[in-house]
């Protein structure tokens, strides 16, 4: 295993590694280097600790289909300026349906989340977007 490979393997907890916090097709087509500082990456481990381990004992897997953003990634995929995904803070869940995200927004409900969100309303392609801040001061905040 090389040095890449040994980075992205880096158990964040238990059942989440860095790998999935970086994964983007859109930086790979359009060459963005999206690596985190270590604060970031101490930010992730918080969040999964603290909230995606939670929800990953009581739902079951749980897949990240966006996780850090460098500043680059973010303005590219459209993401608000002070997105907290910049920070480490941020990681948003797949769902396969209403109901599935209605589930894990339960789930998420006793964790000490930041911001917990239902996205899009719009579409059946949905997401759960939740952020954890490790300075303490979270929210607990539904959009």
């Amino acid at each position: 295993m090389n040095n890449e490979q040994n980075y992205y393997a880096l158990q964040l907890s238990e059942h989440f590694t860095l790998g999935e916090f970086l994964r983007s097709g859109y930086a790979i087509k359009h060459g963005i280097c999206n690596v985190p500082t270590l604060g970031d990456v101490y930010c992730m481990q918080q969040l999964c600790q603290n909230v995606l381990e939670p929800l990953r004992h009581n739902y079951g897997r749980v897949t990240i289909t966006s996780g850090y953003r460098c500043k680059q990634l973010n303005e590219g995929v459209g993401g608000v300026m002070n997105s907290q995904h910049c920070l480490g803070e941020a990681a948003d869940l797949y769902v396969s349906n209403l109901d599935a995200a209605c589930k894990m927004r339960r789930l998420l409900e006793p964790t000490p989340y930041d911001q917990l969100i239902m996205e899009p309303l719009h579409r059946t392609t949905r997401w759960v977007h939740v952020s954890y801040r490790p300075d303490g001061h979270n929210r607990h905040q539904r959009l």
